[in-house]
C-alpha cells in the first residue's frame, strides 16, 4: 500500500476518534443538567409531601382548638343548666348543649379523618424520602462514572493529539494539504473506503478504471463526486472451523 495512503487512513481514524471524544465531552454539561433535573424532581416530591403533611397537621390542630372551645362552651352551658329556674330557660340551655355536643361530635369526626389522612401523608413522606435517598445514591454513582469518562476522554484526546502530530510529520505536505482541505469541506471525513465499485460514504458508483486503480492502493485517488481520498480494504480470507485459512489449504 502507498505509504502516504496508509498514513492517511490512520490519520482519518485518529481524527474521527478525536471528533467522537470531543462530541461526548461537549454533551457532558447536558447530561449533568439532566441528572440534576431528575434529582431536583425527587427533591420537589419530598418537599410537596412534607407540605401536604404540614397542612394536614395544621388543619388538625385548628380543629382541636375549636373542639376545646366548644367543650368549654358545653361545660358552661351545663353549669347554667344547674342554675335555671324556669322550664323555658331549661329548654333554651338544653338546646345550646345539644348544638354544642353536635359541633363537638362533628369536629371529632373531622379530627379522626385528619389523623387517618395524616398517617397516609406521613407514609408518603417516608416513601418520598426513601426515593430521594436512592436517587441521590444513583446520581452520585452516575457522576463518578461521568467524571471517569471525562478523564478518559481527555486522556484519549491527549494521546490522539500526540499520535496525530507524529503521524502528520511523516506525510508528504501536498498530500496532507489535500487531506485537510477535503476534511474541512466534508465534515471532517476526508478518507473513504471503496467497496464493490462504490464510494461507501457518498454511495456513488466509481468509474471502472478509477475503481481498478483504487484496488491497487498504490496511489492517492479521489472520489469524482465527493473528492474524498479512496482506499480498498481486501476482505479477510475465510477460515474453516479449525481456524485454517481456506487460501492456505
Amino acid at each position: 500500500m502507498n505509504a502516504d495512503l496508509e498514513r492517511l487512513i490512520v490519520l482519518q481514524r485518529l481524527d474521527s476518534a478525536a471528533h467522537d471524544a470531543q462530541q461526548r465531552l461537549a454533551g457532558q454539561p447536558e447530561l449533568e443538567r439532566s441528572l440534576e433535573a431528575r434529582l431536583e424532581s425527587v427533591r420537589q416530591a419530598v418537599a410537596d409531601a412534607k407540605l401536604r403533611f404540614a397542612e394536614n397537621q395544621s388543619a388538625r390542630r385548628l380543629i382541636e382548638k375549636n373542639v376545646a372551645t366548644s367543650q368549654g362552651r358545653l361545660s358552661k352551658f351545663r353549669d347554667q343548666l344547674m342554675a335555671v329556674k324556669t322550664n323555658r330557660e331549661y329548654q333554651a340551655v338544653q338546646k345550646e348543649i345539644e348544638v354544642a355536643q353536635t359541633e363537638v361530635k362533628e369536629m371529632e369526626e373531622k379530627i379522626l379523618e385528619r389523623m387517618l389522612e395524616g398517617d397516609e401523608l406521613a407514609a408518603a413522606v417516608k416513601r418520598a424520602e426513601t426515593e430521594l435517598a436512592a436517587q441521590q445514591k444513583a446520581s452520585e454513582a452516575e457522576r463518578r462514572a461521568m467524571d471517569a469518562e471525562v478523564a478518559e476522554l481527555k486522556a484519549s484526546l491527549e494521546r490522539i493529539g500526540s499520535e496525530r502530530a507524529e503521524l502528520v510529520r511523516a506525510i508528504a505536505p501536498p498530500v496532507l494539504t489535500m487531506f485537510e482541505l477535503v476534511a474541512r469541506r466534508r465534515n471532517g471525513v476526508a478518507v473513504s473506503e471503496a467497496r464493490n465499485g462504490i464510494c461507501t460514504i457518498c454511495h456513488v458508483r466509481l468509474r471502472p478504471q478509477v475503481f481498478n486503480t483504487v484496488l491497487r492502493n498504490d496511489q492517492i485517488i479521489q472520489c469524482d463526486t465527493c473528492n474524498r481520498i479512496l482506499y480498498f480494504s481486501p476482505a479477510a480470507p475465510a477460515t474453516t472451523p479449525d481456524g485454517i485459512s481456506q487460501s492456505a489449504q
